[in-house]
This record gives C-alpha cells, sequence and structure tokens, in this order.
C-alpha cells in the first residue's frame, strides 16, 4: 500500500516546510504534491497531518511513515549506490574547485559524507580566486566546479543545486538597517567589502549596481567570508552574500541583512561538470548528496523549478 514516492513526498514536506517549496525540491506541481497525500491518507484511511499549518504538523500516523521514510530511504539510496558501484566497476577522480568561499559551509559536510560511501574515489579540493576554474574544468584539470555564473563552454554541462537570494549585510546599527529593502544610490557612499575577483562575476554589480550606473564610494576586499561579516559588524563597510551565509550572523544579532531591491535578486549555485562524466556513478551520488547536504544545513534556499 505505501509506496517509495510517498514516503519521499511525507519528508520533503517535513523538510521543507510547505507543499510549495515540497513540490518544488521534487519537480512535480503542488496539485500533483496534494493528490499524492490525499491518496496516501485514502490508503491509510487517516490524516497525516494538519491542513494550514506552517509549518505542517504531522498526526501520530503521519510522524510514523515519516519514521519509516527516515529509516528506509537512506538504505533505498545506499543500495542504489552499490549497485552503480558494482556495475561501474570504476574508482574515479574527484577534483573539485569552489568559485566562492561561501560554499564551504555545505560543501566539506557533503565530502565527510561522500567519503564514507565512496572511498575509493580520489578526492581533492582547492578554491578557485587565483585561476578560472571553468576552462581548467574544460581541459580536464578538475573534474567539478561549484559556481554561480555558468559560461558557455562546449563539453561542459551545468546541474543546478538550489537558488538563493543575494541581499546586503549591514552592521545593525546601521542607517540603511531602518528601510525595508535598499536601492542602488543607497550604496553610493557606502564602503562595499567583496571577494578578490573580477567585478562581472559579482551578482551586487551586474545586476544591482551597473544597471543603475551607481558606483559604490569605494571597493574592498577580502578572502573569507567571517572576515566580511566581522568588518560589516565593526562598521568597515556592506557586502552582499548569499542569504543562507548569513543567517547565522542574523539571527545571532551581529549583523542585519536586507533585501537588494523591492523583489529581491535570486541566483543559482552549480555543479559544472564534464559532459562526458555525467552518468558516471560516483559523480551523479556526489550531486545527489550534495543536493541532500545543502537542503539539510542551508537556511532561506530554494529547489530549481524544471522549466528553470
Amino acid at each position: 500500500m505505501i509506496e517509495l514516492r510517498h514516503l519521499k513526498t511525507l519528508v520533503a514536506l517535513r523538510d521543507s516546510g510547505s507543499l510549495v517549496e515540497a513540490a518544488e525540491r521534487l519537480f512535480v506541481t503542488q496539485s500533483a504534491l496534494s493528490h499524492q497525500i490525499k491518496d496516501l491518507e485514502d490508503r491509510m484511511d487517516c490524516p497525516l497531518f494538519v491542513r494550514k499549518t506552517k509549518p505542517p504538523r504531522f498526526t501520530s500516523a503521519g510522524r510514523r511513515l515519516l519514521a519509516l521514510g527516515d529509516e528506509v530511504l537512506p538504505m533505498f539510496r545506499a543500495a542504489e549506490r552499490d549497485i552503480k558501484r558494482l556495475a561501474g566497476g570504476e574508482a574515479g577522480r574527484l577534483h573539485i574547485c569552489i568559485d566562492c568561499h561561501t560554499c564551504f559551509q555545505w560543501l566539506i559536510p557533503c565530502i565527510d559524507k561522500y567519503r564514507g560511501d565512496w572511498p575509493e574515489v580520489e578526492l581533492d579540493l582547492t578554491g578557485g580566486f587565483n585561476f578560472a576554474p571553468l576552462p581548467a574544468l574544460a581541459r580536464g584539470d578538475l573534474d567539478l566546479v561549484i559556481t554561480a555564473d555558468p559560461l558557455p563552454i562546449s563539453g561542459i554541462a551545468y546541474i543546478p543545486l538550489f537558488r538563493y537570494e543575494a541581499m546586503l549585510a549591514l552592521d545593525r546599527h546601521h542607517p540603511l538597517s531602518l528601510k525595508e529593502w535598499v536601492e542602488p544610490e543607497d550604496l553610493s557612499d557606502q564602503v562595499l567589502i567583496t571577494y578578490p575577483v573580477e567585478r562581472e562575476r559579482l551578482d551586487v554589480f551586474t545586476r544591482f549596481l551597473d544597471p543603475a550606473s551607481v558606483e559604490p564610494e569605494s571597493i574592498r576586499t577580502a578572502e573569507l567570508t567571517p572576515m566580511m561579516v566581522q568588518l560589516v559588524a565593526s562598521g568597515r563597510g556592506t557586502a552582499c552574500l548569499p542569504n543562507w551565509a548569513l543567517m547565522e550572523y542574523v539571527d545571532n544579532q551581529i549583523i542585519v541583512a536586507r533585501k537588494l531591491g523591492e523583489h529581491g535578486i535570486w541566483a543559482t549555485l552549480y555543479a559544472a561538470i564534464r559532459e562526458d562524466q555525467k552518468d558516471a556513478a560516483f559523480i551523479e551520488d556526489f550531486l545527489a548528496t550534495a543536493e541532500d547536504t545543502c537542503f539539510s544545513n542551508l537556511s532561506g534556499i530554494k529547489a530549481v523549478n524544471v522549466e528553470t
């Protein structure tokens, strides 16, 4: 009576906190997701969660099925991974480059989990501030690049991991903290702290300041996210960072974060791989592990719809 898709649906609903986000994560419509849950409730002859509660409040029956899902789904995925490993018969190499240091927050737990599942894969990790990682991927020097700046390079495929909002980090007592969102002109007299990369790779310029022909008063660079946050908190400037990278500092009242424009600016983080490695089992499982780790560890991110 209970199918694997039912357990995946309930777990996604619990982990995402809403029908809309659960549907996005599972790449189905909200209507299809609701129909799946109703179908399971009809089979069980009892409700599984209380409607119109956010996050969803599960009934005793729903909690029992969630416990089953937490037990069965990892076992199912482990079996799939083992079968792929046996069928593939290859160890493989996975040299990873991260294009932004904020990725360490979820990438390190992902790699730790992956090492346990694929001990035979040769793993290496490097940062991409001092060279062009995507051409290096195309040459075969790297095997996977985490980037928010895809380039049209022949032979490279971009797998979307999640969507995130770029937000402006401010000192808690900064005058702009009184606003619900900031406009480009608000930064004309501000010090902007950025990563040491070309401005063409920074959304705060390409999608916010440049279209409005606005320049900050000055630019300061820092390689590490915690360093950028401490500079902001001490009143040394402002910084544009992903919402999920700021949540810990906002929750601890070290800084505040504000939208860039009334509707905010959303971007997508990708895993770039070579086309000829897309079907390699050890690559596929790394991407699946990365997706699980992202949604388990990060706040404020969204799944990427099929059409995006």
